[in-house]
């Protein structure tokens, strides 16, 4: 495998100011999961009972059987969890995103109106509450569709965001490929939205979680009381407001059920998080919808030429003059794993660097080689490359006092005669009287030293020409 499809580099270092309405320290947004009704079961078809996220410890699937505890636990979450819920949110005045699976909201017409009437978003959640992992493609695409088409009948407006939760390898693909879908959310990967390319569409993906999340009460590891809930909840919200205080705003998502967080023991603690952050100045409590449009407004895609997704042609073309007249460097670096990491000056530097450093001695001398003599004939005669020239103007090397440019060219000399390749030192790290210093301290290195000190800056020289290429 040459191409590594996971990307482990996200935003980087520096995630875009995220510009969140009023200047938002800090977005926090809850999601109400509606499965109830959607879970497996013998009534709806399914070959066994449900065995996720309740309050029976160590629960087990009942092949065949109605599992009749299982059922009511379930039937609590639309009976009276999401009353108490409904009650919570819309008293404060914090408007939800429902993840709402179809079956499920087909079969609680006076929830849904309550969710309508409170004008909550109400996101699809799939068809039913089942795992996808095994499903044959056509058929997670039928189960999609079908999800949509139900959607749309019961709420009376298709779904414009799409979370499955128990979901397989090609959930993502296949609900970006049905082109309707301001948002998706089956990652969990960013603390704030970002974009992914699939052929030709670019989709929108705001990240949830299942860490700020109350299926942890049924869960190990997990919480054990209201307060457990609580203090992560605080914790992390702290946490965020801080770094947005600093000028990095994000987002927080927190994941409820109403079967769980709608038992009243555990509702106080929720209660209680959002009492502490209406206490905050600049906290924004939008729907997940909102967050789309406004990164959609705010941050629109940009498609760019990707090091990762390069011809080993044009890949050579760009960046095999990063070692100095070498382009068998990136010719051999392109044979290496490449993913989206690698779409930036760090990535494509590394992989560079771990081509020249596996190249036998020779070949590597041959690079040191290739470097022209500092501010000696090769400068005079105007026969730098353009990097080279530009490296060597930044430190002052193209006007040298006489003096300086026969002390150089001595130094050179000398240096050539000892260790058989020129002095090599990535300018923009000196000045011209530093880089004199260097020279007149490093020539009395042995030969051996001096050839991994020079394969070292060799490596620095590539960093800085990368940087003026690539994020």
């Amino acid at each position: 495998m040459t191409r590594y499809v996971r990307n482990m580099r996200g935003y980087g270092p520096n995630p875009p100011k995220a510009a969140w309405p009023n200047d938002a320290k800090v977005a926090v947004q809850f999601v109400l999961n509606y499965e109830e009704g959607g879970e497996n079961c013998v009534l709806h078809g399914d070959a066994a009972s449900e065995a996720f996220l309740s309050d029976i410890p160590g629960a087990a699937q009942w092949p065949g059987q109605r599992h009749w505890n299982m059922e009511s636990i379930y039937e609590y979450g639309a009976r009276a969890g999401f009353w108490r819920l409904h009650r919570l949110f819309t008293g404060a005045d914090i408007p939800v995103t429902i993840y709402g699976v179809a079956t499920a909201l087909a079969r609680s017409p006076e929830q849904v109106a309550a969710m309508k009437s409170a004008g909550w978003e109400i996101a699809s959640h799939g068809l039913k509450w089942v795992e996808h992992k095994d499903m044959p493609e056509d058929e997670e695409r039928a189960s999609i569709a079908e999800a949509i088409r139900l959607h749309t009948e019961v709420v009376g407006e298709r779904p414009r965001g799409w979370y499955t939760g128990r979901c397989s390898e090609n959930t993502v693909r296949l609900v970006a490929e049905e082109g309707g879908f301001d948002y998706i959310s089956d990652t969990y990967d960013d603390d704030l939205p970002y974009w992914i390319e699939l052929e030709d569409r670019d989709q929108l993906i705001i990240p949830y979680t299942l860490e700020a999340n109350d299926m942890r009460f049924a869960t190990a590891p997990g919480w054990v009381t209201g307060q457990d809930f609580y203090t992560y909840l605080k914790d992390a919200f702290d946490v965020l407001y801080a770094e947005g205080c600093d000028g990095a705003p994000k987002m927080l998502s927190i994941g409820l059920h109403c079967r769980l967080v709608g038992r009243p023991g555990k509702l106080a603690a929720l209660k209680q998080f959002i009492d502490y952050i209406q206490s905050f100045e600049g906290v924004w409590t939008p729907r997940r919808i909102e967050i789309a449009e406004h990164w959609q407004s705010n941050h629109p895609h940009r498609r760019i030429e990707r090091p990762s997704q390069m011809s080993k042609d044009r890949f050579v073309d760009c960046y095999g003059g990063i070692f100095e007249h070498s382009p068998w460097v990136a010719d051999l670096a392109h044979d290496l794993e490449l993913g989206p990491a690698h779409d930036c000056a760090a990535g494509v530097h590394n992989v560079l660097c771990r081509a020249f450093r596996r190249a036998p001695k020779d070949a590597r001398l041959k690079v040191l080689r290739a470097h022209p003599d500092l501010a000696g004939k090769l400068a005079a005669a105007g026969r730098l490359t353009e990097e080279s020239t530009s490296e060597q103007a930044s430190a002052g090397l193209d006007m040298l006092t006489d003096g300086e440019r026969t002390r150089f060219t001595q130094l050179n000399t000398d240096y050539v005669a000892k260790h058989g390749f020129p002095f090599i030192i990535a300018v923009r790290d000196h000045n011209k009287a530093s880089i004199m210093a260097a020279f007149e301290r490093r020539i009395g290195n042995d030969s051996e030293t001096e050839f991994a000190e020079a394969c070292r800056q060799v490596e620095r020289i590539a960093e800085f020409r990368l940087q003026d290429l690539l994020p």
